[in-house]
């Protein structure tokens, strides 16, 4: 068995953070399951889709390009097995 592994699933704050125009997402799997990670604006809709499959255990990271978004404040939420960790980002241009 590994022992690196997580217990839960965790999300990492982006980096850099503040961004402009592309950051770095991290995040930890506990087991395999069906993977979503979506970005969204302060009103709630969906911006930006960067994951969405089946995926093994273990550390991702995902870069997220914002070059094409308004500056602000934005959400990004990872999704897996019944589990969601939102976390805040802010894009500066």
């Amino acid at each position: 068995s590994n022992e690196n592994i997580t217990k839960e699933l965790y999300l990492y704050q982006n980096y850099p953070n503040p961004f402009n125009p592309v950051t770095q997402i991290k995040f930890d799997l506990p087991k395999s399951g069906n993977v979503k990670l979506s970005v969204f604006n302060i009103n709630g809709q969906k911006v930006a889709e960067l994951v969405d499959k089946v995926m093994s255990a273990g550390d991702y990271s995902v870069d997220f390009d914002g070059s094409k978004l308004n500056s602000g404040v934005y959400y990004y939420t990872l999704e897996s097995n019944e589990m969601a960790v939102t976390k805040k980002m802010v894009l500066v241009k």
